[in-house]
């Protein structure tokens, strides 16, 4: 179970203090599929930079099942079970996927093993598995890539950022169809999507809706979905990806 307690978070303009996140509380239970979302600027990337380390919070506490890993690095918040999935995945040059896969599920994964991953992301493993992470790849076969390691470390918490940033039409239908087997299979696990999308905040447990650095509501999709689409509406996938 993920804890954010009165968690702020500020940069410096011009000399000036600004808070992106102010005095925010949030809990993701385990087994729980959670989408944050909220207009641009209200602080949806920078709450998902914090939980993983990449950004020190001004104040507050961030805990995970219990402890509190607030002062921990990047390093140590993954040995913690915390994986995270950037708008757009890294490339490797040099680096295959199967060497990709094995370092992330910390052992010397078989062939098969690593070719299970692939399938599970819709890829056929055969023509992946010796590819290199590098610019021969596209968008969403690298956000797919991604999606894979993150199966492969079987963590507490897995945290996407905009995962359909980048990516065709037909590469976000897949990925939807990713994330509802995953939502479907996870139960000591948590999901945490950060994303503007309707098609994704449609098939999430819980909506949490940020505005200037605070939650302005949280509920199901049932109970959020009306007023975003009443007032300042998610883009559809179609719209989004032309």
């Amino acid at each position: 179970m993920l804890e954010i307690r009165d968690l702020s978070f500020a940069v410096t303009e011009d000399e000036r203090k600004k808070e992106i996140i102010h005095d925010l509380n949030l809990t993701v239970e385990n087994g729980k599929f959670t989408v944050i979302t909220g207009p641009n600027g209200s602080g949806k990337s920078t709450l998902a930079r914090l939980i993983m380390g990449i950004e020190k919070p001004l104040s507050g506490r961030i805990l995970l099942d219990g402890e509190d890993i607030t002062d921990l690095d990047i390093t140590e918040r993954a040995k913690r079970g915390i994986s995270f999935a950037f708008q757009q995945p890294v490339r490797f040059k040099g680096i295959r996927v199967q060497d990709l896969l094995r370092l992330a599920a910390g052992k010397n994964l078989s062939i098969s093993s690593a070719c299970e991953y692939l399938s599970e992301v819709g890829l056929c493993a055969r023509d992946y598995i010796d590819r290199e992470i590098n610019s021969s790849l596209s968008g969403g076969e690298l956000k797919r890539i991604e999606i894979a390691t993150l199966l492969a470390r079987h963590t507490k918490l897995s945290l996407f950022d905009e995962p359909e940033a980048g990516i065709d039409l037909w590469s976000f239908q897949n990925l939807i169809r990713i994330f509802e087997k995953m939502r479907s299979e996870i139960q000591d696990s948590s999901i945490l999507i950060i994303s503007h999308q309707e098609r994704i905040l449609q098939i999430a447990d819980e909506i949490v809706v940020l505005s200037d650095g605070q939650i302005s509501r949280r509920g199901s999709p049932e109970e959020v979905l009306p007023m975003l689409i009443g007032q300042t509406a998610p883009v559809s996938a179609c719209q989004r990806l032309q």
